[in-house]
């Protein structure tokens, strides 16, 4: 697609500088960009790069003083950074505008295509699969029997979503990820071996989210496992049966949270924390990366760090400590030394008195 400046001036309700007519058809980094191309410049640490690229279109705020002469057409913006995401998104957009259905694929005549999706090549649609309107399912989707999927969802290449499972609208699910899998169930025999436990729930994704590539989202022992309204869920992530993670919680790469957990909304989850079974965590819950939580917490808006998990500046004040170990070691023996030089131990000195 291309935009001219005017275009994207009014699009952004920006102020044009420079010629109107430029115009841009990609988008690039400000230190990379060459004639053609869209960027933006919000970070004042890339203000020398305005002068000297070569990108056709440079998107920039309202306040911005020039040094010197630009040979790129400005738009200024109350916040280059928010504009130029939504542009971004445009681009996205334009590029993932697909439709129609392509060849081979098996669709079930129970299922219910809304209008304007898109099923890719050697997908899957399960018996009563209900797709909504502009649904895209790319190549090699799974989607079980009984599933559906809200209006304008992404499914990319190789999802794979297991019967029963309900995903909201506007829900972006990026390859390799695996929704409804079962549960880790198994109860202990007398002779130490394991009996599965069947996985008869299912998992419930709710408006607005986004999943990154290969997550594992198991299906509840019964009930639901249920992702809320706006999470965000980075790559590499396992979440387990029945976990609840309340709205708008974004949770970083490789953390693993155990069945039966419930998170509060508006929580942040670093990377590589672990999560044990059956607790809760409070509303406005944050774990620093590579921290163990193991019981519940119950105090909203708290940080927490370490593992097993302490309160951020309570386990700031232990490292600081920790890191000094070496020096009070050195200390005490200092002391010790100068004890026995003075008269021998605290109970030598006793007796001698």
């Amino acid at each position: 697609m291309k935009f001219t400046a005017a275009e994207l001036g009014k699009l952004l309700n920006g102020i044009v500088e420079g010629e109107p007519g430029a115009e841009v058809s990609a988008v690039s980094k400000i230190e990379d960009a060459q004639e053609g191309s869209l960027t933006f410049l919000a970070n004042p640490k890339y203000a020398p790069f305005l002068y000297s690229t070569n990108a056709s279109i440079v998107i920039v705020g309202l306040d911005l003083l020039l040094e010197k002469p630009v040979t790129s057409t400005l738009i200024r913006v109350k916040d280059p950074y928010s504009a130029f995401s939504v542009l971004l998104d445009l681009y996205n957009s334009s590029k993932l505008n697909k439709t129609g259905r392509e060849e081979p694929n098996f669709i079930s005549p129970s299922a219910e295509i809304g209008e304007e999706c898109y099923i890719g090549a050697f997908s899957y649609i399960g018996h009563n699969v209900k797709l909504g309107k502009n649904v895209k399912v790319f190549p090699q989707v799974y989607l079980g029997d009984n599933c559906v999927v809200g209006d304008n969802s992404v499914l990319y290449a190789g999802v794979k979503i297991y019967s029963d499972c309900l995903i909201g609208s506007r829900v972006i699910v990026h390859s390799g990820t695996v929704i409804g899998s079962d549960g880790f169930g198994f109860a202990p025999q007398p002779d130490g071996s394991y009996s599965k436990v069947s996985q008869i729930g299912n998992v419930v994704i709710e408006d607005d989210v986004e999943i990154g590539s290969n997550n594992s989202i198991d299906r509840a022992t019964m009930g639901s496992t249920i992702i809320g309204k706006g999470v965000k869920l980075d790559n590499l992530i396992q979440v387990a049966h029945n976990v609840e993670i309340g709205k708008n919680t974004v949770i970083a790469s490789q953390t693993g949270i155990s069945g039966s957990t419930k998170i509060g909304e508006n929580s942040v989850i670093g990377g590589q924390v672990g999560i044990v079974g059956h607790i809760s965590l409070a509303k406005g819950t944050q774990i620093n990366a590579k921290s163990g939580i193991s019981k519940s917490i119950t105090e909203e808006g708290k940080q927490w760090n370490g593992s097993p998990a302490l309160a951020f500046r309570e386990s700031l004040r232990i490292q600081a400590v920790y890191r000094r170990l070496p020096e009070l070691e050195n200390k005490i023996a200092l002391l010790e030394k100068q004890l026995l030089e003075r008269g021998g131990s605290g109970e030598e000195a006793e007796r001698n008195a």
